[in-house]
């Protein structure tokens, strides 16, 4: 890539090629907007960038027009109360983590929790209790966290406040919440569940489908607008679904992570994605379905490529290509799909997953139909190397990865940077993390082993990107 090129000169060029987008965020361009009838606030889009003048309200104080913006949302995701969220989920996760967990105090969480998490403990000075979801070993991808695993923490830790996880997760797989909830309930503790990939999950397969958090009573539910609906990215909605939480503490902790010039063009399209759900959202839902249920159906015609399609409490809108028997790794097929125009969300090992959204339409799941099939002809008969499900040894992020059960040390406090080559055996000072999809591999408080040196190296040397490692190969250490 070209180093002199800026930000602008790559987004522009990248939309002149009009990309066929299977990666957040879930509008897919302009033509959904365009085509909903909100043209016009793309038109005037700069013209809408304000900050709190009269009648324009205040996020951190509601009484006007987005106080009514959040009580639509409580209204679609039938809660007790909404907020808007322009730090993104991650904003979100941090203020319900410290809302709901004292400074000091333990928090339950998935090993596989979203780096936000990590964040919000140094924050609270809060200490983790690990939570470990299952392998799917067919495929060698993150499972879900088990009502029986939740129970034996909360036995094991009663001195915890509350417990997080993911729901769903990076590839689709969802927990049994409402189990869960049961679980957490009876302990007299507080659910918050990370629902950054499943603002969806409340329309789309209904009934059929994975229920959201919010039906299956959790406490605190954060939901990324913008990866599979129509908001722009970085916006988000947190939802509070109980009086478990005091909300006004809640609300505190907001105004002290989010920023204090909110962006009113986020928020407004928050306000477009309200209106879109409560016009168009039965329409575009079966759409979006009918799409789905096309693409499996068609998919299954193209020899050697596998689509995960056998999971339960699965959200089959993130479609996950097992590659393992084209012989190629998925970052491989991620290459040659971009060749074709199609850009997918994240490769690991074999497996590939394409983010569906509410924008896609019908050409985009032929498109890529069209192109696995072309893939497909021209790899022709070659040598299969790899079989289904079984990651490559270059897995492209962590997220296919079960994490260890590693003892837990102090985190240190004085620290030190060091070679990663010279890192083993030493405490881990500052998460390492590969993104995406954004999941510790070692967590402050854990040792670094020498199987982890040999995985980042390979990330690594795969082009990946490790947030933890410097330019220099350092990660920071005990001293």
């Amino acid at each position: 890539m070209d180093k002199q090129k800026t930000t602008i000169q790559f987004l522009m060029e990248h939309a002149d090629k009009r990309p066929v987008s299977f990666h957040m965020p879930g509008h897919k361009g302009a033509s959904l907007y365009r085509r909903l009838g909100y043209g016009e606030f793309l038109d005037k889009f700069m013209d809408c960038d304000i900050t709190e003048i009269p009648g324009a309200d205040n996020l951190f104080q509601t009484e006007g027009i987005l106080k009514r913006t959040q009580e639509r949302y409580a209204g679609l995701y039938e809660t007790d109360r909404s907020y808007m969220l322009i730090n993104g989920t991650s904003g979100g996760i941090i203020a319900a983590i410290l809302a709901s967990v004292p400074a000091g105090g333990k928090l339950l969480m998935a090993r596989n929790c979203h780096k936000s998490v990590f964040n919000a403990l140094t924050l609270g000075n809060i200490a983790p209790v690990y939570l470990y979801p299952e392998l799917i070993e067919e495929y060698g991808i993150l499972g879900a966290v088990t009502p029986q695993e939740v129970q034996r923490a909360m036995e094991e830790e009663p001195q915890a406040a509350a417990v997080i996880l993911p729901s769903p997760n990076y590839y689709g797989v969802c927990s049994d919440i409402r189990a869960i909830a049961k679980v957490v309930h009876r302990h007299g503790k507080i659910l918050i569940v990370d629902q950054a990939h499943g603002a969806h999950l409340k329309w789309l397969g209904r009934g059929t489908g994975p229920v959201s958090a919010e039906e299956a009573g959790a406490d605190i539910v954060i939901n990324s607008i913008h990866k599979t609906l129509a908001s722009f990215t970085q916006s988000a909605v947190l939802n509070l679904n109980s009086d478990r939480v005091d909300r006004y503490v809640l609300e505190d902790k907001l105004q002290a992570i989010q920023s204090t010039s909110p962006s009113y063009l986020l928020m407004a399209s928050l306000d477009i994605n309200a209106d879109i759900l409560e016009q168009q959202g039965t329409e575009l839902m079966e759409q979006w379905q009918g799409n789905l249920r096309y693409f499996y159906e068609e998919v299954k015609r193209i020899p050697g490529i596998r689509v995960i399609d056998n999971l339960e409490n699965f959200d089959y809108s993130k479609i996950n290509i097992d590659t393992g028997l084209l012989g190629i790794s998925a970052s491989e097929l991620e290459n040659l799909l971009m060749e074709r125009g199609v850009f997918a969300e994240l490769t690991t090992g074999n497996i590939l997953m394409l983010m569906t959204g509410i924008g896609n339409q019908r050409r985009d799941f032929d498109t890529l139909l069209h192109a696995l099939r072309d893939i497909r002809e021209k790899l022709g008969n070659r040598e299969r190397d790899r079989e289904p499900g079984k990651p490559g040894a270059a897995a492209g992020g962590n997220a296919g990865r079960a994490p260890e059960k590693k003892e837990i040390f102090a985190i240190p406090k004085a620290k030190q940077r060091l070679a990663l080559e010279r890192s083993e055996g030493k405490i881990c000072a500052s998460s390492i993390i590969p993104y995406p999809p954004g999941i510790p591999l070692i967590c402050p408080g854990e040792k670094i082993t020498a199987e982890d040196i040999r995985y980042i190296r390979s990330l690594r040397a795969g082009g990946e990107k490790v947030i933890g490692v410097n330019e220099n190969g350092e990660v920071t250490v005990g001293a």
